[in-house]
């Protein structure tokens, strides 16, 4: 019984320093709020949300429906019923992507004082545009899926990379950023790319100009920055960063509509480890880029870039000894 009431009082006092911690709760509200009121401090109070939420991956999954019809339905699609799942398929993506451009242009209109755009009316028409390039996109991203696979001897199949290559998700969703992006598009392009960035590990930005039959074998790792310019017939492998050079302090605004990423001529091939930096840095076509260079500098068309093999040491646990093997006079990728 002593044990019970023992159990019993400890129960009681538990519950009242809870009631104590809970009633200090009013007064860090009170500051928290108070620190909204920090202009150095970022907050959205007062404008419209820009609520997401799953609508961009509806947007993108629907997308990726059309563009390879028969894929990704939930139905077999034949003859009999194509035009029909095509035309529902395109409406209900087009209901989702005009009402987020909408959402976006009258978001930053409002909140950042823009002159009037006519949001809505602009929206649509942005709308109306995107969905009349997809027989472009279609064919554009037909030809990667080709590249990929000429270029690949481990797939065994277009539908194995259609459905399976993380490279062709992410490059099928910058595609369609791009086009937005093109646009003007606020917000919109760029979460389209850091979703397939969070599933994929490959970071596109959907300012970059990227050409035919892009390739990206393996992925992961991968970031290709703004001011990009990629030619026909570019193959990239895994941990590849085409990128801008650091910049100082405050450097931001004034570089910001500047090229500060590098130019990929055609029939180039970048192996994995590669970086490649600068505005002004220009691979050449038909050049080989080897694996873990570092480059912030220009190269000229037709070369091969490699680093010199390190030397390598080999330890017999057994007895100790060390074998010390000296790199190949030359290397290539």
């Amino acid at each position: 019984m002593k044990q019970a009431i023992s159990i019993d009082e400890s129960c009681r006092a538990d519950h009242m320093r809870i009631s104590e911690y809970r009633r200090e709760l009013p007064g860090v509200i009170d500051t928290i709020i108070e620190s909204m009121n920090d202009e150095e401090c970022f907050a959205h109070i007062g404008d419209d949300p820009l609520n997401f939420g799953n609508s961009v991956t509806d947007m993108i999954d629907h997308f990726r429906e059309i563009i390879f019809p028969g894929y990704f339905s939930k139905e077999k699609i034949d003859g009999a019923n194509l035009k029909y799942t095509t035309g529902r398929t395109l409406a209900k993506l087009y209901e989702i992507l005009s009402e987020q451009l909408i959402h976006v242009l009258r978001h930053d209109c409002l909140r950042y004082g823009q002159k009037c755009i006519e949001c809505e009316q602009k929206g649509y028409d942005i709308a109306l545009f995107t969905i009349r390039q997809i027989p472009q996109l279609r064919k554009q991203i037909a030809e990667d899926v080709r590249g990929a696979y000429e270029g690949d001897p481990a797939a065994k199949s277009h539908d194995e990379i259609i459905f399976s290559y993380p490279g062709l998700y992410a490059i099928c969703v910058y595609r369609i950023a791009h086009v937005l992006y093109s646009q003007g598009v606020p917000q919109l392009p760029r979460i389209m790319t850091e979703h397939a960035h969070s599933l994929t590990g490959i970071d596109i930005h959907p300012g970059a100009a990227i050409g035919n039959r892009f390739v990206i074998d393996h992925g992961t790792g991968i970031v290709i920055g703004e001011t990009t310019r990629i030619g026909d017939n570019v193959r990239i492998y895994q941990n590849v960063t085409i990128g801008a050079l650091s910049l100082p302090p405050g450097a931001g605004p004034k570089l910001r509509e500047a090229k500060r990423h590098p130019t990929i001529e055609d029939n180039v091939i970048i192996y994995s480890g590669a970086t490649i930096l600068g505005g002004e840095t220009v691979i050449g076509r038909d050049t080989i880029i080897g694996g873990n260079v570092w480059l912030t500098e220009s190269v000229p068309p037709e070369t091969k870039v490699f680093i010199e093999p390190p030397r390598l040491i080999y330890k017999n646990h057994e007895n100790g000894r060390k074998r010390t093997e000296e790199p190949h006079a030359e290397h290539t990728p």
